[in-house]
């Protein structure tokens, strides 16, 4: 049976509840130089589908000679998804894949056992400045494939569907949904979209999936009648008929889930695994330093520097 922290059989039905299951306000973060806001995992939700971590980047405006260094760091039985709306940033990782993630494209680094990867604006980009703004979620591997090889894969926007109709464009980043399916294979079932909607333009969620969210980046919605403004994630009930409205300025949703894991997750830096134990191992790993023999490395051509594991 699929876990589901917040679903209890005895819930009512109907008429006699709200279509919203949770409604999660992120909490805002300063990672030095721009802000993040992370939805989640909160105290409300720790995962929606297979979708454990969720930040939205930005939009933040940087000059010449700024920008973002995120120094070599691990992690463990998860997979990374960078999403931008604006600006470039460059990815690095130890198995010596070297990428620019651009609007619209999709970069999927599943780190398995152990992996390590930094994200950078350098280079002539660092001179000119520019503006960033995105998403970055972390999907929970289920448990067989914890321990798996890491994997990094990157899909250009070109290559994932766009659905257009009736005031309306929605970009499939991940899974199937709406009758079309993104070209990336993926560790479980899940789905993850970018929408557009016109001013009182309406867009039913997919019915064929557990587990669904909405976050609000850009404008307001309304669900049910009730209103939502940007920078909120809405959480549906399983099986629910859900719509969601934009009102008169129109609105840009991220819209995620998938099917529920097998158990909770514990999570300890950037480090996610179904066992204390493996939490444990990885910590220790990357503690000692060994990168020439050990469970990590550095990435190729950004190996002179990394971010410390945390004291507790």
């Amino acid at each position: 049976m699929s876990w589901n922290p917040a679903l209890d059989p005895s819930i009512p039905t109907g008429d006699m509840v709200d279509a919203i299951e949770t409604v999660i306000a992120p909490r805002a973060r300063d990672l030095g130089g721009f802000e993040v806001r992370r939805a989640l995992p909160s105290a409300k939700r720790q995962m929606v589908g297979p979708f454990i971590f969720f930040d939205q980047i930005g939009p933040v405006e940087f000059l010449s000679g700024e920008g973002i260094d995120i120094r070599p760091h691990p992690h463990i039985g998860l997979a990374t998804v960078t999403y931008l709306l604006d600006g470039r940033l460059h990815h690095r990782d130890s198995l010596g894949s070297d990428q620019w993630i651009t609007p619209g494209a999709v970069n999927w680094m599943s780190a398995g056992h152990g992996i390590t990867h930094s994200e950078r604006t350098d280079g002539d980009l660092r001179q000119t400045g520019q503006r960033m703004s995105g998403i970055q979620t972390w999907v929970a591997l289920p448990k067989d494939q914890e321990d798996g090889a890491a994997s990094f894969t990157h899909v250009g926007a070109e290559a994932l569907p766009v659905l257009e109709a009736e005031n309306k464009t929605v970009r499939l980043v991940l899974g199937d949904a709406w009758g079309a399916r993104a070209p990336l294979a993926l560790p479980s079932e899940m789905f993850y979209a970018d929408a557009q909607l016109g001013p009182h333009a309406g867009l039913p969620l997919p019915d064929n999936h557990e587990d669904r969210g909405v976050y609000v980046l850009e404008g307001s919605v309304t669900v049910a009648g009730q209103r939502f403004e940007a920078g909120q994630m809405l959480v549906f009930r399983p099986g629910d008929k859900i719509s969601v409205h934009a009102e008169g300025q129109g609105a840009r949703l991220m819209i995620l889930g998938g099917a529920t894991l097998e158990g909770p997750r514990y999570i300890w830096w950037n480090f996610v695994a179904s066992s204390k134990e493996r939490i444990d191992a990885a910590r220790e790993a990357w503690r000692a330093g060994d990168w020439a023999h050990g469970r990590f490395r550095l990435p190729p051509h950004d190996d002179e520097e990394f971010i410390p594991a945390p004291s507790r």
